[in-house]
């Protein structure tokens, strides 16, 4: 037990550490006013990105996850997992519920590279993270959550 826990937090410093920048990127990029509009949105543009992320990262289906898990759950419960497992949650224009924004209800694309809208306006490259930090990442992947879920974190996540 001893050893997993060294491991774990060896693999926290080594690797996730280094990650706190793509939260960041994509919260800039929320308080710009930009907001979200879903990775269907995306897709027009970026067919191929968003076909391998589709097909190939677990957390493009995470409302599977969620929904197995709601009866379970408290509504704060609930809340703490709509922070990793959907787009935007607490953000302007992401998610809110499965009901009233069911473009949002799985992790896409703008969860890593921010609010898309201007950027799916306008086409302006500023206007989107393009090469989103790997620290932004630790929102979400961090030692905590590695360890009370036991999963292994994807940088790619299968789209890049």
């Amino acid at each position: 037990m001893h050893s997993v826990r060294v491991f774990l937090l060896a693999l926290s410093i080594a690797f996730f550490l280094p990650l706190a920048a793509l939260a960041a990127d994509a919260k800039q990029s929320a308080d710009s006013g930009a907001t979200y509009i879903g990775s269907v949105a995306c897709k027009q543009c970026h067919e191929q990105e968003y076909e391998n992320f589709s097909k190939y990262s677990k957390k493009a289906h995470s409302k599977q996850s969620v929904e197995k898990m709601r009866p379970k759950l408290t509504r704060e419960e609930l809340e703490e997992c709509y922070h990793c497992h959907t787009t935007g949650h607490g953000q302007k224009g992401g998610f809110v519920s499965y009901e009233k924004t069911p473009q949002l209800g799985d992790v896409g694309c703008e969860t890593c590279h921010g609010p898309g809208a201007t950027h799916a306006e306008s086409g302006e490259r500023s206007a989107i993270t393009r090469q989103p930090s790997v620290e932004s990442c630790l929102v979400c992947h961090n030692a905590e959550r590695i360890q009370k879920f036991n999963f292994r974190p994807l940088r790619y996540s299968g789209a890049h």
